[in-house]
């Protein structure tokens, strides 16, 4: 028996309770002091919260590009986004429609599909992937500036808060912000270090298990957050945590991993990528009909990610 493949097992097990508990403090503690300004749901969903629930993919993907495992790195982002809309928004819908509305579509989400196809056409121009293509420090700069105009402008123009009681921050609200910060960036270590070795074990590459067991792993604190979200009726909370949450990853987290580490982009990226351009844009879609996602868009959105898992593991 290989006890090593065990205690791998069970360290990334561990690394996701750490991650999944860990965002659990950080946001619960964020959304406290947030609101002790006043701030809307749909904003505290988009930059609090997203921010938040994708500390694990911050730390996994900084801490890949950090040791210089590109695939890893960015695979993990664009498989949690996938997910975040697939499984997460799609199985949310499932158990609970969602409400949407037009500023969410009109501000939001046009600005993610922009994001998205943005990253496509700096990975791969417009003839496709070829063996000269390269992620650099500039355009990871482009993306983490992008980001934080997005998020100034947010707070310029911020939405009018709703009529909600939430509980005043306290010293308690801060000890667990850093807390759970600590358990999240801990927690990422583990999984990069730890999933790694159980996919070269079973003779899995890198990058399917970035994109499918990672990329769930450090999206769990997402599905929490959303699901928590809609079954109490705060939609604006449920959706903006993963729009704002795609757009961290894809503007935030990429960025900083191509400011960190410049690299080659992989072949077997495109498909994933365009696969998330073509998500983005069904997602608007679904937010526009009729200002709601109910089960059968859920349905749909479920599928096409459980399609895509068995088409990286059949390969």
């Amino acid at each position: 028996m290989n006890y090593d493949i065990i205690i791998d097992c069970i360290l990334v097990v561990l690394s996701i309770i750490m991650l999944w508990k860990g965002a659990d403090w950080l946001v619960e503690s964020a959304a406290e002091i947030a609101h002790t300004f006043k701030v809307s749901d749909l904003i505290i969903g988009l930059t609090v919260v997203a921010f938040g629930t994708s500390a694990p993919e911050f730390a996994v993907t900084i801490s890949a590009a950090a040791t210089n495992q590109t695939d890893i790195s960015i695979g993990n982002v664009i498989g949690s986004n996938i997910f975040n809309l697939g499984f997460i928004l799609g199985g949310t819908a499932l158990i609970r429609p969602i409400a949407t509305s037009k500023r969410m579509f009109e501000r939001d989400g046009l600005f993610l599909l922009i994001s998205t196809a943005l990253i496509f056409l700096l990975f791969f121009g417009l003839d496709g992937w070829t063996p000269d293509d390269n992620y650099s420090q500039y355009e990871g700069l482009l993306l983490f500036s992008l980001l934080i105009g997005y998020v100034v402008f947010l707070f310029v123009k911020k939405d009018p808060p709703e009529e909600v009681h939430p509980s005043a921050a306290t010293y308690v609200s801060y000890i667990l912000f850093f807390v759970g910060l600590i358990a999240i960036v801990a927690g990422g270590h583990l999984m990069v270090k730890h999933a790694s070795n159980v996919a070269r074990s079973i003779g899995v590459s890198d990058w399917v298990i970035a994109v499918t067991i990672v990329a769930a792993g450090t999206s769990a604190p997402e599905f929490a957050t959303s699901l928590t979200a809609a079954i109490k009726g705060r939609h604006g909370i449920a959706v903006g945590n993963l729009i704002g949450s795609d757009l961290f990853n894809l503007l935030g987290v990429l960025g900083l991993a191509g400011m960190i580490n410049p690299s080659d982009i992989s072949e077997d990226i495109f498909g994933s990528v365009f696969l998330l351009v073509l998500m983005v844009g069904l997602t608007l879609l679904m937010i526009r009909t009729k200002w709601k996602i109910g089960r059968v868009e859920g349905a749909i959105l479920v599928s096409i990610n459980l399609i895509r898992w068995y088409a990286d593991f059949a390969n």
